[in-house]
């Protein structure tokens, strides 16, 4: 079994050992138990622990590992941790983090606990803090740390060396050194292996490189994620308008936001307006869903309306009922998969202007070749159940347009979305269909009118 399967057995079985635990009331043994777990495994129990057995869990998790557990728990199971902490545990909790850290919980702390934080510091974090809070949660700034190791390019590499020991410990995901002025202007990075590997003697000016990826924290947090799959990168440097050195982004903070980002599409392409716990209230959970649902409904008014005008062919030929949903359900699939293809390559950067029109003459194509290729196979399902050829005809007709109609929405829809500054995943696939069963039941059954009747 691969290492990850392994891993993730282990955690299933520690999760169903804090259950049997919690029911047997063995709290001593519970809490000594939590406290020899990793925080990201804890913070996936609390995930998977209905409220009330989640805040029994996380009451005998030891205060000083808080900060770490909230930091790796869900935006919504955060929410439900820090409602059951009072003011003295919250400011404790974060103040086991570095700035950048407390940075990405501080919108779910209550505002007077983010003042006394930022009373709390010294005037460099407090500077940092408030900056990090600024930025969009979406750019690099969101994501970027402070903790990192920066050095002059005038010196040499035993200077540099002794410098290092000086350290208990060097930041996470420390793969170079920056390099600036004393003024801190960038200038490129110091390598580790080339610090190892040459001579002490030799000036870091000598080895350092200086054509290197870097960002600035007004940079979409999306083109750091492709920098970084595209160059293998571990960190990346975080640079103002004037070329100063201001933060970081490693591989893990791109990692996590990946992640984040993946988590929500899955939720938008079905229409969640936001993330939702997996325990939480009824009424919380029917509420986010309501957004989509209301225009699911009015859509699928206008479907019924399709249906109703041609009430009179349904009455005529019953056949006609049965049929029609193949006709949209077939148009749904395919434009679902369009969609998740272009909301993919949007995500990636892709798509642009030029290269547009060839995407949906591509998609006409497979649409028309799937189209025709079920269309045969329906039209000839619908000419064994009912013996009429005419009837086998329109089927395959439908299918065949609804198809085309089909693969047009998959491109058109999110490109459109994106044009407009929305998500491209959210609700694309509400939308797409709604417009396939609309267009799926208009086209059938007018076609049935046409030539049927």
């Amino acid at each position: 079994m691969p290492n990850s399967e392994i891993q993730q057995e282990d955690v299933q079985q520690s999760l169903r050992e804090v259950i049997a635990l919690l029911e047997a009331e063995r709290y001593v043994e519970l809490r000594e138990f939590l406290n020899e777990i990793h925080p990201a495994d804890v913070a996936y129990m609390l995930e998977a622990l209905p409220l009330a057995q989640r805040l029994e869990v996380w009451d005998l998790v030891k205060a000083e590992r808080d900060g770490e557990i909230l930091l790796e728990v869900s935006d919504s199971v955060r929410e439900s941790l820090i409602a059951s902490m009072d003011t003295a545990e919250l400011r404790a909790a974060a103040g086991q983090l570095d700035t950048d850290e407390i940075a990405d919980i501080a919108p779910d702390l209550p505002e007077h606990v983010v003042r006394d934080l930022l009373e709390s510091l010294d005037a460099q974090n407090r500077a940092r803090l408030q900056s990090a809070l600024s930025y969009d949660e979406e750019s690099v700034g969101a994501l970027m740390d402070f903790d990192m190791v920066t050095i002059r390019e005038d010196i040499s590499l035993e200077v540099v060396l002794r410098y290092l020991r000086r350290f208990d410990e060097l930041p996470d995901h420390t793969d170079a050194l920056f390099v600036v002025d004393r003024d801190d202007h960038f200038k490129g990075i110091l390598p580790l292996d080339r610090l190892l590997l040459n001579n002490p003697e030799t000036e870091v000016a000598t080895l350092m490189e200086r054509e290197v990826v870097s960002f600035e924290p007004a940079d979409p947090a999306q083109t750091a994620a492709q920098a970084f799959e595209r160059y293998d990168l571990v960190s990346a440097p975080v640079v103002d308008s004037e070329n100063k050195l201001v933060g970081r982004v490693t591989v893990n903070n791109v990692m996590d936001f990946i992640r984040e980002e993946s988590g929500t599409d899955i939720l938008n392409l079905a229409g969640l307006s936001e993330e939702e716990d997996l325990f939480a209230s009824a009424w919380k959970s029917g509420r986010n869903r309501w957004l989509w649902l209301s225009l699911n409904l009015f859509t699928a008014f206008i479907a019924s309306r399709v249906i109703g005008a041609f009430e009179g062919a349904i009455v005529k030929l019953v056949a006609l009922a049965t049929l029609m949903p193949i006709v949209a359900s077939l148009a749904g699939n395919t434009g679902n998969q369009t969609v998740a293809l272009i909301v993919r390559a949007l995500a990636l950067g892709q798509i642009n202007a030029g290269n547009v029109l060839r995407l949906f003459s591509k998609e006409i194509k497979v649409g028309l070749l799937n189209g025709t290729l079920w269309g045969t196979v329906g039209g000839l399902f619908a000419y064994l159940l009912y013996g009429s050829i005419d009837l086998a005809l329109v089927m395959a007709s439908a299918i065949i347009l609804n198809l085309l109609v089909a693969a047009l929405s998959g491109v058109f829809i999110p490109i459109a979305l994106k044009r407009f500054g929305r998500d491209p995943a959210m609700g694309s696939s509400v939308l797409l269909t709604a417009l396939t069963d609309s267009m799926g039941f208009f086209i059938f059954l007018g076609l049935a009118t046409i030539f049927l009747f």
